[in-house]
């Protein structure tokens, strides 16, 4: 998927895909964590953790939805260049603009927990397997918290896209072990178009 794709929408407000709802998975995450947000949007799951005395490092390739973010916060963050990517900073949370591939494992740091509600899910198929991949090498020893959606994909074109059980296994076995924490039906369907089941998963690496 482009880049372009993703900075047109969010130049638009085409930001559907923007949650504004905190997500009850969230209580899977203990204070005081170092928790990694891939693809974190303005998200404000990060204000729910920071709140609860968790430091937050996101990386998101929109800068505006980066400025969006702080500005939410009534906080003026430092930016610096830092690699391939730039770097927001303020008191407990870090937010690296620009493509997460480009983001190493020095930039990051040691991650207690990683908290993918939207990355996994925003990806067409043909790059998820390279994701999680990368995810894991970023985040050694990190648990995992992962939301996906099963769906008929051909009723409905994603983001959010259908990743089958089966996908999560192929991914994340040989990096984790894999456990289904709950199951079930979205009310009203995903996007109120088609019947849709979400899935949370804890992953804990076997590294």
């Amino acid at each position: 998927m482009e880049h372009t794709f993703w900075h047109d929408k969010w130049e638009k407000g085409e930001i559907g895909f923007h949650q504004s709802d905190i997500h009850p998975m969230l209580s899977g995450i203990g204070d005081g964590c170092r928790v990694f947000v891939p693809l974190c949007g303005k998200s404000n799951d990060m204000t729910f953790m920071l709140e609860r005395g968790c430091e937050v490092v996101g990386v998101e390739l929109s800068q505006l939805a980066v400025s969006q973010y702080f500005e939410s916060l009534g906080v003026t963050p430092v930016i610096e260049e830092c690699g391939k990517l730039m770097r927001y900073t303020a008191p407990d949370i870090t937010l690296y603009c620009g493509d997460f591939f480009a983001l190493t494992l020095e930039q990051l740091g040691t991650i207690d927990v990683v908290y993918d509600r939207a990355a996994l899910v925003a990806l067409p198929q043909d790059m998820r397997k390279q994701y999680s991949q990368r995810l894991c090498s970023l985040t050694p020893g990190a648990k995992q918290l992962l939301v996906t959606f099963e769906y008929d994909q051909s009723l409905i074109g994603g983001p959010p896209f259908a990743i089958p059980s089966e996908e999560i296994q192929q991914n994340y076995s040989k990096y984790c072990t894999i456990t289904l924490l709950h199951s079930e039906a979205l009310e009203g369907g995903l996007k109120g178009k088609v019947p849709a089941v979400e899935n949370l998963w804890s992953l804990t690496s076997k590294g």
